[in-house]
This record gives C-alpha cells, structure tokens and sequence, in this order.
C-alpha cells in the first residue's frame, strides 16, 4: 500500500465511524466490512494504529472501534520516578497528571491513549490511561549490579520508576558496576518488574569516558553512520567543476570571510558586507549543503533522522558525515564554493530596502577568528589590524551596520539575552578543571545580527509568496511564568508591566536593560529565559516572541539542522521555477512531519546536552565539598530551596537542612516560611551555601545554609 492509498484509506475509516448509522466494530468485523483481503490484514492494523494514534479513532474495553469522546487524547507518557506520571499531549497548553493508580503499565516515553478523570484536585486535570498504542522506549541505560542467580540494571533516567531484572543467560557477561545497555523483554505487569537483556557493555563506571558515553546511548544518540551513508558522502566531488557553477551568479570577486571559533570546521556561512551610496550592501552567504544531500538519499534519510548537530561538552556528534561538513559543504580560504546568497540593501535606518535570493559560486578571502575580529573591532590591536589591513575597512563597515540592525531591534522589543554560556574544560581524561563563562564579543554579534536579518528576509519571502515552508516559531509566555519572574524580580526592586496576562517582548528588553552591569544580571536574565516558552519548528508563521517579529526561519546552518537544509531545497525549487502543484503538494504532505521531527530531535539535543554539563558541574563540585560560596535562591518548591552560584552551577538545601524551624512552602508567594520564627526565604536572596555533598548518579548537587567565609570560584 502506497502513501497516497494509505491516506485514502485512514479518511474512508474516519468517515466510517463518523456516520450516524456506524457500529461499533472490532478489527476483524471493520475489515470483513471494508472487503479487506487476507493478505492486506497486516497493513490494515498499521492504518487503525495510526488513527489511533492521532486521535481520531479510539477502543472500548471491548476492543471495539469508535469515535473519539471530548474526554479521550492521545499523547506521549512522560514517567516519574515516584510512579505517577503525566502526558503530554499537541495542542493542549497544560500537560495532564495520570496518578500512580492509572498509569495501568504505561512506560516512559509511551504514545497512549487516555481518558480524562471527573473532578480535579490539583492544579492540573488528572487522566487514566486506557491503552497503550505504541512502546517509545525499547532500550535503557544503567548500572548493572549483580546478585547471585541474576542482576539488574538501576537506570541512568531517573525517571524510571524501578529496576529492571536481568536473568543471569541475559547479562553478556556484564560484573557489578558495568554501564549497560539493556533491551526490554517485558514491560511488567502487576506487580512485576520490567524484564530485559544485556545488549552492549558500554564499560565500568570509573573509566574515562563512561560517563557521556551512558548519556549519549541513553538519548539514542547515533554516534557512527552507516557504510551505504559515509560512501555516499565520500563519493561527493571534493572540488566545485565547471558543470556545477552554470547558472549560478558568480560572486568570487566580492571580497567576504567567515567569522567562527577558533576549534571550528564546518564553515556554513560567509558574510561580505560594502557601501551603495547612503545604503549598505550585506551578503549572507551560505553554503549549498542540498547540491550534495540529495532529497530522499540515504544521506538525506539519516540527517532528517538525526535531525541536528549535538554539541556535548567533550564531544560533537554531526548530522552529517565529516567528509562533507568539513570538507565540498565548508566555506573553507580560497576555494570556490557552492553557496545560497541573500543579498539585502539596508538602508541607514536598518530597514531592508531591496534584497535577492540566488544560488551562487564563492570564493573566501579569509578565515576570520571571533577573537582576532575582536582585537581589531574591540581592543584597537595594532599587529592584528596591519595583519588584515585590507579586510579591516570592511570589519568597520561590519560593525557599524550591527549596531544599526541591533538600534532597530531593540526599538520593535526583541530580546538580547546577553548572558555568558558556561565553558567547561576538561582534561585529557575528561575530567573537569574549570567552569567559566564564555563571554560573546563585538564580532559575535555582528554575525548573530547578520544572520538574524537573512533569516527574517527569507522567512518573509517565503511567506507572501504562499509556498510551503518550515519557519522557526515562538508562542508568547505562559501567564503564570511571568508571574513567577514579577515576584522574583520584586526582591531586587525591579518590575515588568503586563496586560490582561498578556506582555510584551519589549517589557522583558527593558527589563534586561535595567539589570545590565549589575551582579543579578546572570540570574534574572537566566530567570527570564526559562520564563519563555521553547522555540519549534512549524509549518505555520505565527511570529516570533523572543525576536519580536512576525516572520523567522532557519535558513544559515544546514551542515549541523535539518530544517535549514529542508528550506534550501524549497529555495532552489522556487529560484528554478520548479515549485508547480506537484511539488507543491509534496512539500505540503512532508513538511509537518520534518517540523515535528526537528523540533524533537533539537530537544532531544538539548536534554543531551544540559545532562552532560550538569554530569561535570557535579564532579567539579566533588572537589569542593565542605567549602563555603555565595550563591542566590534561584528556585524555591516544596521540597527545598535551590541555589545557583556565580559560576552558573546550580545545588539544592533540602526543607530538612534548613536549621532552627519547621519551613513551609508558600505556593503563591513563592516564597520558604519558618512556622514559629517567620523566617522567609524569598527567590532572588543571596546566602552563603556549604558544598555538603554530591550525586554523579543522580546529578545533583546538595548544599546547606553556612555563615563561614565563602571561597573564590
């Protein structure tokens, strides 16, 4: 059954059930009825799957096809370790609480079908699960730990609620203390635990490495790609010929450079800039990764599956295979180079007077450092400006148009969270030695301004021309987030202004403003951050909060996101006048499915990520154990305070630790309450906090409330 048959056939079952005269029927009796042959059984069961798992089709009890009620939705299991869970489910701003006595066997990460609870006591509406559709995790990572007739592995996500047995044949030879991949055979039912087999030994717990190798295979990283994929890359034209410049606008006269870090090697973007009269001529330079990942190809495959590039703290995992993402795809000195270009003329108000879109042949002059643009810009350095003296007037011009763009983004309320992000250097063997922050400078905010701007043009070209697209979306805050960051900010004397629970991005600007040079800077812009709802990839434009505009995509990075790589190919369709209705319609059909995808896939990215920094935060804070530093009450909940450092790391004092009274948790205050003494912790107080221990397995960090001198981080 093709796609098309398979579609036709979901909306004759919908229209089925739809029917006023429709009886409830089991699978067998749907089938008998729609004359489905014996050999089409199995793919019919995919169909009813499928309606199943989007809501349009459910099951009583009996197993009988039916309508959905208002009160059933399907959505994604999210486990706790205390048993109860919740799910998550499109379109529904709350996600729903399912009780520990309804989970009836669902597992993490599950697609199920639920039903919501009469009634409801908390803040959230509570549900049951009635069926579990589909099993979303297969595999677990852990410690396994060895009995006499048996192991079982404690799993590394701590959202699981138990162990998982693992009969002695089934263990691969794994001894006590191995980290463990181990694949489920049983999701235990009643009061069984879940069942499985020892699939790969990833190696002991104290060997180097162990640590983010357990995070990469507990998030399903894929760290090797396929042979059929890494020769397909290799079998890519390592030089531009003849063939591949015709028809492109050949720009390798236009004098322009990449600005990166120092380490990087997949160059993806060039940037030239020049003066047209009064006007300035920027070009947004990218690098035409699609002339080389063809659509459907097992390259392309894998980097949808993959989705993007996942940038862990001793480790980067690309989407795309080394021998193109630094090599045909990276805009390397002096070599001619495939590349999409957006061209704007930008007048001297920052207002995009004119622009064009072309497929392009380029040439790099050089590959700048953020750093040595930097000394040029910044710090006026004498040795490094005679070095680049024939780039350096362009570098001038470069910054004198970011801060026009910037002046004019600032003016419609866009965000500019200019918060350092924490480095952590490890040595050889991994460990940490030090956690600082890297700081963004002149140079690399003339390249976010840049690209922010090819973006917004794009994006808008794109959405008045009516064809489908992918953009980058970003839903306004939720109200009582914003209520939270009111009363944490209130303790340092400051204030945000809101409408009917409604703000606006430029109330969050001026905030961040205010807090500009202070010592709260860090926090409440971190504060503010987490305020905000996560950006996603939509096929809809329904603008962008953060940036404060109505049109946003990603169109600068195709080596390391999917999405980027997707628009490319609309781009190039459109610029050759190949986007007629059948093209059309197979974008319309693909694309909710490559913006759903890539949305995961980046969060799942960014879980990774946050988990690896938060593994070595944690082993760094071993070593400083029973000292004291100063820190701020960054979050308060029922169960204790947490306190984040100068140096971004962040530890708990549990409710228990907190000495001389018995506290209590003001929920609508936010706010820690002594009983007797009325002693209040509020969020944003600064206290000097003891290291007094910490949790690698877990990891977390625990402090208590000290009044001995505090150390230098």
């Amino acid at each position: 059954m093709n796609k098309a048959q398979f579609e036709k056939r979901k909306k004759l079952i919908c229209e089925l059930v739809q029917d006023e005269l429709y009886v409830p029927m089991k699978e067998k009796e749907l089938a008998a009825f729609m004359q489905v042959k014996k050999e089409e059984r199995g793919e019919f069961r995919e169909v009813l799957e499928e309606l199943l798992k989007e809501g349009k089709l459910t099951v009583t009890a009996k197993g009988k096809y039916i309508k959905p009620e208002t009160d059933f939705y399907t959505g994604t299991f999210i486990s706790n370790a205390r048993g109860f869970g919740f799910v998550e489910v499109q379109g529904l701003e709350e996600d729903l609480y399912i009780p520990e006595n309804r989970v009836n066997g669902a597992y993490h990460q599950d697609t199920v079908q639920v039903k919501l609870l009469p009634g409801q006591r908390g803040r959230r509406q509570e549900a049951e699960v009635t069926r579990i559709l589909q099993r979303g995790t297969t595999q677990v990572v852990g410690i396994f730990r060895k009995s006499k007739n048996f192991g079982f592995v404690i799993p590394d996500n701590m959202k699981l609620p138990c162990d998982i047995f693992v009969p002695i044949e089934r263990s691969k030879g794994a001894v006590e203390g191995h980290k463990v991949v181990v694949e489920l055979t049983s999701y235990g039912e009643g009061h069984k635990k879940p069942e499985g087999k020892v699939v790969e030994i990833i190696g002991h717990i104290n060997d180097p490495g162990v640590d983010i190798l357990s995070i990469v295979r507990g998030y399903e990283l894929p760290m090797e790609f396929e042979e059929k994929v890494l020769k397909q890359a290799e079998r890519v034209a390592s030089e531009v010929s003849e063939a591949d410049r015709q028809g492109r606008e050949d720009l390798r006269d236009v004098p322009m450079v990449t600005i990166d870090g120092e380490d990087a090697k997949d160059l993806d973007d060039a940037v030239s800039v020049s003066k047209e009269g009064a006007n300035y001529c920027l070009g947004v330079h990218i690098a035409d990764v699609t002339n080389y990942v063809q659509e459907n190809s097992a390259l392309d495959r894998e980097a949808l599956k993959r989705g993007t590039s996942v940038y862990l703290v001793d480790r980067v995992i690309p989407m795309l295979p080394h021998t193109l993402s630094n090599g045909i795809c990276s805009l390397n000195e002096g070599v001619d180079r495939l590349a999409l270009s957006c061209i704007m003329k930008i007048s001297p108000k920052g207002e995009v007077v004119d622009y064009r879109i072309v497929e392009s042949v380029i040439r790099v002059d050089r590959r700048m450092t953020y750093t040595s643009v930097k000394k040029i810009l910044e710090d006026k350095d004498e040795e490094e400006t005679k070095k680049y003296e024939s780039l350096a007037p362009m570098f001038a011009l470069m910054e004198e148009l970011a801060k026009i763009l910037r002046a004019k983004r600032k003016k419609r309320g866009s965000i500019d969270f200019d918060f350092p992000e924490t480095k952590i250097l490890l040595d050889p063997e991994g460990h940490p030695l030090e956690i600082k922050p890297y700081e963004r400078n002149t140079a690399t905010k003339i390249i976010e301004d840049f690209m922010l701007l090819a973006n917004e043009t794009v994006a808008q070209h794109f959405y008045w021309l009516e064809f489908p697209f992918v953009y980058r979306t970003h839903a306004n805050p939720d109200p009582e987030r914003i209520q939270q960051l009111g009363i944490f900010i209130s303790n340092f004397g400051y204030g945000i202004k809101t409408t009917q629970e409604e703000i606006h991005p430029k109330e969050i600007q001026k905030l961040l403003g205010k807090i500009e040079g202070t010592p709260e800077e860090a926090l409440i812009s971190r504060l503010a951050l987490r305020s905000m709802k996560q950006a996603r990839y939509s096929v809809d434009c329904t603008g962008h909060f953060g940036l404060a505009c109505q049109y946003y995509c990603h169109f600068t990075s195709p080596i390391r996101r999917y999405p980027d790589l997707q628009i490319h190919r609309i781009i190039k369709e459109q610029l050759r006048g190949r986007l007629k209705e059948e093209r059309i319609r197979h974008y319309e059909e693909i694309l909710p499915q490559v913006a759903d995808r890539s949305s995961k896939m980046e969060r799942r990215a960014e879980e990774a990520e946050r988990e690896t920094d938060k593994l070595k935060k944690v082993e760094y804070m071993e070593q400083h154990i029973g000292e004291n530093f100063q820190g701020v009450v960054s979050g308060i909940t029922g169960w204790g305070i947490y306190v984040e450092l100068p140096n971004t790391v962040e530890g708990m004092i549990h409710v228990s630790s907190l000495q001389g009274d018995y506290f209590y948790y003001d929920e609508k205050n936010y706010e820690m309450i002594g009983r007797d003494t009325g002693k209040t912790y509020k969020l944003g107080q600064c206290l000097t906090v003891t290291v007094e221990n910490t949790d690698r397995f877990a990891r977390t960090i625990e402090f208590i409330e000290a009044d001995g001198e505090m150390e230098e981080m």
